[in-house]
């Protein structure tokens, strides 16, 4: 690409030599490649230059003033646009060139690339990069969560089952030892057991009889 910069001269006008001037000037400074271009002395310049001006860019009698600027066919602009754009730090971009490492208006296109996209690591957008992982921790944090509420769960059904655990055997101890009161109770007597009762009984008649009769005797002798 090849910048293009249209001037007269021959001008008479010192106004538009020192503009000509700045421009030349300082696309020799930054060492950027261009072709001076005379209208005075070259009707073809003049009218092409004039053609390929935009129409909102002419001046109200029509007629361009150098210098105008171009990259190969792209108008870029005149020298108050050019001057705007030094001002800027911003030659390159007004030229349509990219900015050489290292200068300001590299560092000023990374610090705005940076704005929009954040940092760039080893020609990848770290914005990316931290959005994947945060992706991947936000899944990884939903599975643990996931996890935990599953351990809680579980925890609580132990502790359920462990203290149904001891309620169950108490109940079942009460159980065994109803059984076995009901046991001794429907137990049958046995035949010694039932011996013993009738002698008791026995000797209880004997008793109340020997009682019995001297009251008998005491009263026969009183009616003799």
């Amino acid at each position: 690409m090849v910048i293009k910069v249209f001037l007269a001269s021959s001008s008479g006008s010192t106004a538009i030599k020192k503009k000509q001037q700045d421009v030349l000037g300082f696309l020799e400074a930054l060492k950027v490649d261009y072709a001076p271009l005379d209208i005075a002395c070259n009707e073809d310049n003049r009218m092409w230059m004039r053609e390929n001006v935009p129409v909102e860019k002419k001046p109200t009698n029509g007629i361009p003033l150098p210098p105008q600027i171009f990259n190969e066919e792209s108008y870029c602009g005149d020298y108050e646009t050019f001057f705007d754009a030094k001002e800027d730090n911003a030659v390159y971009a007004f030229l349509g060139l990219p900015p050489p490492p290292g200068s300001k208006e590299a560092k000023e296109a990374e610090k705005a690339f940076i704005l929009e996209n954040g940092p760039v690591k080893n020609g990848t957008v770290e914005n990316e990069t931290v959005e994947s992982e945060t992706v991947e921790n936000g899944t990884d944090d939903a599975e643990d969560e996931e996890n935990l509420e599953a351990e809680e769960v579980e925890e609580e059904n132990l502790d359920d089952d462990s203290l149904k655990a001891p309620v169950k055997q108490e109940e079942a101890q009460e159980e065994v030892e109803d059984d076995e009161a009901k046991g001794e109770d429907d137990q049958p007597v046995s035949e010694g057991e039932e011996d013993l009762g009738s002698e008791e009984e026995e000797e209880l008649r004997q008793l109340e009889e020997e009682e019995e009769a001297p009251e008998v005797t005491e009263q026969e002798e009183e009616d003799e």
